[in-house]
Parts: C-alpha cells; structure tokens; sequence
C-alpha cells in the first residue's frame, strides 16, 4: 500500500516529525514535545553534537579553510532542526562555542557570537545566538545601521547600494529570531518591515526595475547554462545556508507573521507546482558545503524537509 505523504514525513527523522505534529497535523504540545526533546538524543541532530570538537568548532580544516565556517553552517543547521535548545546537552555544546570559538586571528580573535563584519554572516550569527540563548545586542545594533535605502542589505556595502536577496534574507532571519528571543523592539520591528517590504516588492524574485525573474550571479558556473533561463531562486534548497529562495523566503514571512500578499502570489504557484503525483517536493540546486552526513538524496529527487516546508507554505496561504 502506498504511504500517505504525512506518513511518508512520519517515517523519518524526529527533527521532521516534531514539526509535521505541530505545523501540519496539530498533535498536543505535549506529544509534540515530546517528539522535539528526541532531536538532541537520536538521529541527525544527535549525530551533529558528536561532532563538537574539544575546540567547540565542527569541523574546521577538515571541511573548510576556518572553523568557524563550519560551526556557524551546523548551529544553522541545528536551529533548523528544532533542538531544543534548553536541553543539558545542547547548553554544554553552546557552552563550549561561547567559551572556546572566535573569528580567528584576521577579527581580532572576536567571540564566536560578537560576529564579524559581513551582514550576511552577522544576521545569521545573530539568528543562532538569539535562537540558542546567546543573543547580543549590539550585533542587532550593527545591522540596523547598515540596512540601505532601499529597505535591504549588502555584504558589499558601501560600494554598492543596491540590496541582496541573499544578504536581505539573512539579516530578516537574525532579527526576527532576536524579537522572538527578547520581545519586540520598535527600531528592530522598523528595520524588518522594511526588508520584508524590499523582498515584497520584488514579488520575492522578480527586478522591480524590469519586471524580469532575476538570474543569481552567484551561482555555481557549472550549472550556470541549465540556469540560463530560469532563476535559481525559483529551485528550492536545503540546508539553504545563504543562499536565498522563493520557499525560503515565503517561509520566512510566514513565521514572520505577515499577511498574505497578492505579490506573494506567483512565488506561491510557483512552489505549489514543484510537487510530484505523489504529493512530495523535490531537492534541487543542493549547495556545496559541510553538512557532515548525507540527511537528503540527490537534486531532483524527493525531499523530506522541502515537501514540509512547502505543505507548511501552502497551509498558511489557504488558511489566509
């Protein structure tokens, strides 16, 4: 008998099925916990802690030229799954990277949740430590000043002063987790709204100059003639790191709280028919990197945390 796609997210990790109780099939906040304090005791989440090394960084050299690459792409990753960050083990590994990890030698050895320089790397530095208890107020106070006339912001300020999408999204991230984590704050909701507007404006992967689906310059240059065409925005990923996407960013305004917006509209049709005749959504434009393990298959097949991320979309636009 065929699975049923709830069924099919069920059978699964419990970082998955933790949000598939609360988002899409509305089990108590007891089984619900339940289900999320499993996360930092048995499968991926568990596997990700084991790989602390007595430095506090993950990975370092191994994956990466600097450790803290590695370590900030697996704290993203962990707010991802839902790790209960009140958990003993998941306090000792934060701990550890409070106490033990910096930027290196090329930031004046800063702490680990201080951040560095680039907006892109700060707000989600910011999004993590607000997320697992370490939020710093004047990493919020740094972004806040860099946000750019047009509602954004850019790892390559002042140069240019046209916004990044990718940027843009990562800086939404870390000061909404930052709200989340210490109340609402009218200089930090400002600056959201705005971003939030910038990305609407856009239609969330539209020029708003041309109208035109706008082609990622960043993209790998050997995918670069698949993409011709099409944006890579438009393929959805995971883990997304800093590479923003239409479900990523309809995902965003989602837990944001925002109204649904007809200028969200196309992003949402565009999402909606990505799924397969079984109802599932596909991995696509998978990005380099440490992930430490493979958690997904390859591009083009089905993907557990896309098919979840997207019924979470879709349920959210039909119940608006």
């Amino acid at each position: 008998m065929q699975m049923s796609v709830i069924e099919w997210l069920l059978d699964s990790d419990p970082s998955i099925r933790w949000q598939v109780m609360r988002d899409l099939i509305g089990e108590s906040d007891a089984t619900v916990g339940r289900e999320r304090a499993r996360v930092a005791a048995e499968g991926w989440g568990a596997r990700l802690l084991d790989l602390q090394g007595p430095d506090g960084h993950w990975g370092g050299a191994a994956f990466v030229p600097h450790a803290w690459i590695s370590t900030k792409d697996t704290l993203q990753l962990l707010r991802d799954l839902g790790v209960d960050s009140t958990s003993d083990r998941v306090r000792r590994a934060i701990g550890q990277v409070r106490d033990r990890c910096t930027w290196g030698e090329g930031f004046g050895g800063a702490p680990f949740f201080e951040g560095e320089v680039e907006p892109c790397i700060n707000g989600r530095v910011l999004a993590i430590g607000a997320y697992f208890g370490e939020a710093r107020d004047r990493l919020a106070d740094r972004l806040l000043q860099e946000q750019l006339s047009d509602g954004g912001w850019n790892c390559e300020a002042p140069r240019s002063q046209r916004s990044s999408f990718h940027t843009t999204i990562c800086v939404l991230e870390g000061l909404l987790e930052y709200e989340t984590a210490k109340g609402p704050r009218p200089d930090v909701t400002g600056a959201r709204l705005r971003g939030q507007e910038y990305l609407l404006e856009r239609r969330l992967f539209r020029s708003r100059s041309t109208g035109q689906i706008i082609i990622d310059r960043k993209s790998r240059a050997s995918a670069s003639a698949r993409r011709a065409s099409t944006a890579a925005w438009t393929e959805i990923s995971f883990p997304t790191r800093w590479h923003y996407d239409i479900l990523w960013g309809l995902d965003y305004m989602l837990r944001a709280g925002v109204a649904l917006d007809d200028r969200m509209a196309e992003a949402i049709d565009l999402v909606r028919n990505k799924r397969d005749e079984l109802g599932r959504w596909p991995l696509e434009n998978p990005h380099p990197g440490p992930v430490h393990f493979e958690m997904e298959g390859r591009a083009g097949e089905p993907s557990r945390w896309n098919t979840l991320r997207a019924l979470r979309v879709l349920r959210w636009a039909r119940a608006s």
